[in-house]
Parts: structure tokens; C-alpha cells; sequence
């Protein structure tokens, strides 16, 4: 059995009202995220103990804790004065804050009990970036039909689909496992995936298939700012193989390249299997905005 290293165990977390080291937080067996995966998750950065774009996770939990039914617990200053609490007890000025939310504990019954209290936990780990070698070289990804279920729009707990497209492409040495459904482009194991093709950076549109990640509205914005076209619309198979370059997105990742896809170099002539240039560009505005957007 691996054990949970003293430091990790140690750490300050959050559970269901009080702050506790995380060796000592329990949950019910009975807790519908246990037997269900009945909740909701988000994952926020944190730069030199800044949250980067609060408000976005704030309304993206918001809005996946409506769709399935559970009540907020908390109001937004509510959930800030938590994080705040957690990214001070942690040593690294980096982190990744990580907010879980189920439905609670109940009788194992498949329909939704209303008259219980969300089980809420929270905790926070050091943020660990790609290494420069991945961002110098890119990354190798795999690609797989995207055989998880329906409702990719939710941040579901319920992650069993996402876990086995990753081990995946990690069965391959790969960073990722680009996803497609009915020849096209949905997303990636656990990020947003983007297309260059002629200079413009492509995307598939918002759907109940893929999570809509805070990185979405993100990787627009920076696209307006650097006067890169920029277009949601279906994403043939096709188009991604031909890509000129290809780019993932999330919350750890930020903006990565990738060089490889299925063992084949992306991109052509003299750039083919390496970083392109809307990359270079979309990752310094990156790098700006989490600068002035972290509070």
C-alpha cells in the first residue's frame, strides 16, 4: 500500500466546517460521493499566493452544482475567506487549491435525497508546472474515441472515464489522450485541446460532450489581445492531424505545445515536431494575465 507522504498528511485541509491536519479528515461511508461520485470538484491555481481568476472557478462550481441539483454552501466570499485560510498554511507560493462538493450522506438510494447537507472539502498542494524540457521540446500525446459518458460538461467527481483515457496515452509515455467523438474534437483526458491551422487558433464549440474550462474564456482573451484569429466551431479529426500546431490547456498545464500526436511529428516544414509561434506568443500572455488577474 503507498502511504501518504508525513508532509501531504500533515497539511492543513477543510472539512464540513472545521480546519484539520488531512490525516485526520473522515468521511462517511455513506457519503453519496463515495458510493456515487455524486458531486462536484473545481481546482483553482495560485500564483505567489494569488488565486488566478477566482471568479471564473467561483461561477463554473456554481453553475455545475446547480445543473445536478446541490446547493451552494457557501457564498463567494465565503469560499475566498477559505482558500485564502488554506494557501496561507501551505509553504509554496504556487499551489493548486482543490474544492470538492457532494451531495452528503445518506441511505445508498440511487435517487437524490433533499433534505441533507453537502459534504464540503477542501485542500491545497503545491502547484507543479510542466518542466522547461516540455516546454522547450512540447509533449507527445495519444489520441482514442472519446468513449466517456455524456454530460463532459459537468466537473463531476465521477472521473473513472477520464482515468482510463489517461493511463492511455501514459501506457505510451504520453502526456495526454486527445479525445474524439464521432470524428471530431471533444478535449483531452483532463484538458482543453487547441488547433492552429493557417495562423488562427481553432477550438470545438461549448457542448454537453466537453467541460467548458475556465482556460476557454482565457485562451480567448489572450488570442484577442495578441490580434490572433480565434474560432469555436466542429474540429474534423482530420483537421487535427493536419494541424499546424496543436496546444493543450488546464489549470496545472496552463498553455502546453504538442510535438507529437500518435507517434507522428505535428506541424510542418521547418517547425514540424517543434513549438510554433502562436504557442510562443499565447504563452508570455499567459504569463502576463497571471499577473493582474490573481487576487
Amino acid at each position: 500500500m503507498t502511504a501518504v507522504p508525513d508532509k501531504l498528511a500533515d497539511s492543513l485541509c477543510y472539512l464540513n466546517g472545521e480546519f484539520l491536519a488531512l490525516r485526520d479528515a473522515r468521511v462517511s461511508v455513506l457519503d453519496r460521493g463515495f458510493l456515487f461520485g455524486d458531486g462536484i470538484y473545481e481546482a483553482l491555481p495560485v500564483y505567489g499566493r494569488r488565486l488566478f481568476r477566482f471568479d471564473e472557478h467561483m461561477a463554473r462550481l456554481n453553475r455545475g452544482l446547480s445543473k445536478i441539483r446541490i446547493p451552494n454552501p457557501f457564498t463567494e466570499a465565503q469560499w475566498l475567506a477559505h482558500c485564502r485560510k488554506l494557501v496561507a498554511a501551505n509553504e509554496s507560493d504556487d499551489q493548486a487549491v482543490y474544492i470538492q462538493v457532494t451531495r452528503g450522506v445518506a441511505p445508498r438510494n440511487h435517487v437524490m435525497p433533499t433534505d441533507i447537507e453537502p459534504t464540503v472539502f477542501m485542500m491545497s498542494n503545491p502547484l507543479v508546472p510542466p518542466a522547461p524540457e516540455q516546454r522547450h521540446k512540447g509533449v507527445a500525446c495519444t489520441t482514442a474515441r472519446d468513449f466517456r459518458w455524456e454530460r463532459g460538461d459537468l466537473k463531476s467527481i465521477s472521473l473513472l472515464g477520464n482515468v482510463l483515457a489517461r493511463q492511455m496515452s501514459a501506457d505510451h509515455g504520453a502526456a495526454e489522450t486527445i479525445l474524439f467523438r464521432d470524428g471530431y474534437l471533444t478535449e483531452a483526458s483532463a484538458s482543453n485541446v487547441w488547433v492552429v491551422h493557417e495562423g488562427a487558433v481553432l477550438g470545438p464549440p461549448k457542448s454537453e460532450h466537453l467541460l467548458e474550462g475556465v482556460r476557454y474564456e482565457l485562451i480567448r482573451e489572450l488570442c484577442e489581445e495578441e490580434g490572433i484569429a480565434f474560432n469555436l466551431r466542429p474540429v474534423p479529426e482530420a483537421e487535427v492531424l493536419a494541424a499546424d500546431e496543436l496546444m493543450l490547456s488546464s489549470a496545472s498545464k496552463e498553455v502546453l505545445p504538442v510535438t507529437l500526436l500518435d507517434g507522428e511529428p505535428v506541424g510542418h516544414g521547418a517547425l514540424r515536431g517543434k513549438p510554433g509561434p502562436v504557442y510562443a506568443r499565447l504563452f508570455e500572455a499567459y504569463q502576463r494575465a497571471k499577473r493582474i488577474q490573481s487576487i
